[in-house]
């Protein structure tokens, strides 16, 4: 620690904040950050990089109307520089964007205020930005913004992102076209002559180390000579896009560290920020800390992320924050709280109430239910409910939302009928909620767990070298000569229903759909009865699943979702994407007594991506009528 005050040191063409601990410079009036010197080093970000290209905030735009998730990408470079507060306790400098009309088609239309803030005795600094579009100004696509920092690679080679997630790691040179062969899509490669032989035989893919918004609070890399440690931590969720579930990228081979605030990742364009004609919009991304640490006797990396861990509780437990100069961030007292009780009644499970134990709770702009996973324009506040299904929502911004919930074990989504409006010092008691979900009859079979993750079934075992990359091949390798075949009352889900329902591959390498069978029997059954399908995805990417009963050859088929999805789960080794409900009824007269066979065909296999066409299921369910003796053998 350092009893220095923080002194701010302006320059030409630099600022340099310093504060005894740390020193940044950034570019000025760019914004970048060029440089950071800690513990002995006089520079953690790459050297080697022109100095663009070292610590920045970026973001990928598109003009209205375009569709896809790419676009142009942009490294926002402030035009002006101001100090915004300086004292001896703190420093916050502002480095801004000004769009103008002349600028249409070569700029994103937005006002971009980008803040740096410095802190007496603290060993990190934070950064945070306004994003502003005025009514009158262009339409335009926002598919990605975030912050990116790169560090010398001769120093940082372990990288952590969670207790059981972290490793030494290749260099950037081994994924060189000399050192690495391309495989399936750009990001995935394999390390056929890496610098360090420990890593040859390897499969590197950033997307290895995705991770769900709600357990992505601290990440980054460790140098142990000396041993130093630079990590992001992001202590609220309330700025990022499409909820707990949504999952981002936070570090990789570079060595690269990431705040996302934005992306399609999992999502596909669902998750593409539209803005429309004459629609304002403001939101403020962050602030995030990037903390440092050092332990000059440290001879394991996990002491630092044992550290890390302790800081990033720090920050989750000070947020709001109190120092932030913008008058667009609210401190706690401009900020409102919700709490109450969520149960849930299934009458085919319980006759009364149960308390929605684990329940996700969570206020999200105004929409239908289950809207808040594609939303990315507003800010969401979460929770998870106790054993008893009390929830206390804490620290929201002023504005309209909904509230919503789902709770593990049920499916579908509840949203409250009213509009909660949040305004400063405001303490809302929602009391009770009742949450009934997707139900008319008696279950009489189900397959998985409804908890919007295809995680219980089977997932192959790893090749070790791979980790998860190429799993979605072994299907082939399982079913050779024919799909799955799964029995009601014999097949263990766990053992016997693949994680995903991909394409097969023929001789000639093209790929064709492929058709899951579900063989139950029915007894006391009458053709005037009418059963439910309840089917709940997990993801979705360019997928079509068809429903037919006892005929694989009904022509149209009984039930078909149409193409969805584009969330590309299966090839960035995620386990779900965006959740889809689906509830279809099937007459009596489709069903026999006996032997029933429900057929599931997933029929995309034809673009240059076919193998990552498919989808992975939540849950499967079939109801029988509420007044009927209907049941399964």
């Amino acid at each position: 620690m350092s009893s220095q005050s923080v002194q701010l040191i302006i320059q030409d063409r630099y600022v340099v904040m310093d504060n005894g601990i740390l020193q940044v410079t950034l570019s000025k009036p760019d914004g970048i950050v060029t440089g950071i010197r800690y513990s002995g080093i006089d520079n953690l970000l790459e050297v080697l990089n022109e100095e663009v290209n070292r610590g920045y905030w970026d973001l990928v735009w598109s003009e209205a109307g375009s569709v896809g998730t790419t676009g142009t990408f942009d490294v926002i470079k402030g035009t002006k520089f101001k100090v915004r507060v300086e004292n001896e306790e703190q420093v916050e400098i502002s480095f801004t964007r000004k769009w103008y009309p002349s600028q249409k088609g070569e700029l994103v239309p937005l006002n971009i205020d980008k803040r740096f803030i410095m802190l007496r005795n603290s060993s990190g600094f934070y950064s945070y930005a306004i994003y502003e579009h005025l009514k009158e100004w262009p339409p335009f696509n926002l598919p990605q913004t975030r912050i990116t920092f790169k560090l010398r690679k001769e120093k940082f080679h372990y990288m952590a992102i969670a207790d059981n997630r972290q490793r030494y790691m290749p260099l950037p040179d081994d994924r060189s076209p000399e050192r690495s062969q391309a495989l399936a899509y750009p990001e995935a490669v394999l390390l056929v002559d890496p610098i360090e032989p420990e890593f040859k035989g390897e499969v590197d893919d950033k997307y290895e180390y995705s991770c769900e918004n709600q357990n992505l609070h601290v990440h980054g890399w460790v140098c142990m000579d000396p041993p130093v440690g630079f990590w992001q931590i992001t202590p609220s969720d309330e700025f990022r896009s499409g909820g707990p579930l949504k999952q981002n990228l936070s570090s990789h081979v570079g060595p690269t560290c990431l705040a996302m605030f934005l992306s399609a990742h999992y999502s596909g364009e669902d998750l593409v920020m539209k803005l429309k004609p004459d629609e304002p919009w403001k939101k403020v991304f962050g602030p995030v800390f990037i903390y440092l640490n050092s332990k000059s006797d440290a001879t394991d990396p996990s002491l630092l992320w044992d550290d890390a861990k302790k800081q990033m509780m720090t920050e989750v437990q000070s947020w709001p924050y109190k120092f932030p100069a913008s008058k667009d961030y609210p401190p706690s007292d401009e900020r409102g709280n919700v709490k109450g009780r969520i149960q849930i009644l299934d009458r085919y499970v319980s006759k009364d109430r149960v308390p929605g134990n684990g329940a996700y709770v969570g206020l999200a702009p105004p929409g239908d239910a289950g809207s808040w996973q594609r939303d990315c324009k507003g800010y969401q506040f979460w929770t998870r409910a106790d054993e008893k299904g009390y929830y206390s929502i804490q620290n929201i911004r002023e504005g309209d939302y909904n509230l919503y919930a789902w709770c593990p074990g049920f499916i579908g989504d509840y949203r409250y009928d009213a509009t909660i409006s949040i305004t400063a010092g405001c303490d809302i008691d929602v009391d009770d909620i009742v949450y009934e979900p997707p139900r008319d009859g008696p279950t009489l079979w189900e397959i998985g767990i409804p908890d919007r993750s295809a995680a219980e079934f089977y997932v192959p075992d790893p090749n070790p070298m791979f980790r998860q990359y190429g799993l979605w091949e072994r299907y082939q390798e399982l079913y050779p000569d024919e799909d799955l075949i799964y029995c009601i009352g014999t097949s263990d889900y766990t053992k016997d229903w693949f994680f995903a329902q991909v394409p097969r591959k023929n001789d000639d390498y093209t790929y064709q759909g492929t058709t899951w069978q579900i063989k139950f029997q029915l007894k006391h059954f009458s053709e005037s009865d009418t059963l439910k399908l309840r089917i709940a995805l997990a993801t979705a990417n360019i997928a079509e699943l068809q429903i037919r009963i006892n005929d694989s050859k009904a022509d149209p088929p009984l039930f078909t979702t149409g193409v969805i999805g584009n969330d590309n789960t299966i090839a960035r080794h995620g386990i779900h994407g965006l959740y889809w409900l689906y509830n279809i009824d099937i007459p009596g007269t489709l069903l026999v007594e006996g032997a029933n066979t429900l057929f599931l065909t997933q029929t995309m296999s034809t673009s240059p991506l076919a193998p990552f066409h498919g989808l992975m299921y939540d849950y499967i369910r079939l109801e029988g009528p509420s007044s009927s003796s209907s049941s399964t053998t």
